[in-house]
């Protein structure tokens, strides 16, 4: 089974939605975990647009990328543009992408939504392109 790590800044939203949707729609295709370049908390509003489809994230914490070994990983995908700031051992797994997209922090309901949508779109295609190699 793949191993995919999702990484963002803080953890707290795109990273959490994107392990949520991993979870849910990867369930025995791949494993996944999610983790910030800095541990912060799980965004209220994100917990609350996953829930509005009918997926929990209440129970995902915020972890540091520390925590983890670049090595167990088959794929690493940023969702904020911060892979440059990756050390080099995360960016040189079999699969690494740079999804840069939008932070909703301080943003309306509706920018939580449109992100969590985006970040469904590429999730999905990611389980397909793991499940093919």
């Amino acid at each position: 089974m793949k191993k995919v790590m999702f990484v963002c800044k803080k953890n707290s939203r795109r990273s959490q939605m994107a392990e949520g949707f991993a979870r849910t729609l990867g369930d025995g295709k791949i494993a996944v975990n999610s983790s910030g370049l800095a541990a912060s908390e799980v965004d209220p509003a994100s917990i609350q647009v996953m829930s509005e489809i009918g997926i929990d994230i209440t129970h995902q914490t915020s972890k540091p990328l520390n925590d983890f070994k670049a090595q167990d990983y088959n794929a690493v995908i940023s969702l904020c543009g911060c892979g440059v700031n990756l050390p080099e051992e995360w960016v040189k797994t079999d699969v690494f992408e740079d999804w840069q997209l939008d932070d909703p922090e301080g943003q309306g309901i509706e920018t939580f939504r449109r992100v969590r949508d985006q970040v469904k779109e590429r999730v999905v295609k990611l389980i397909e392109l793991l499940s093919q190699t």
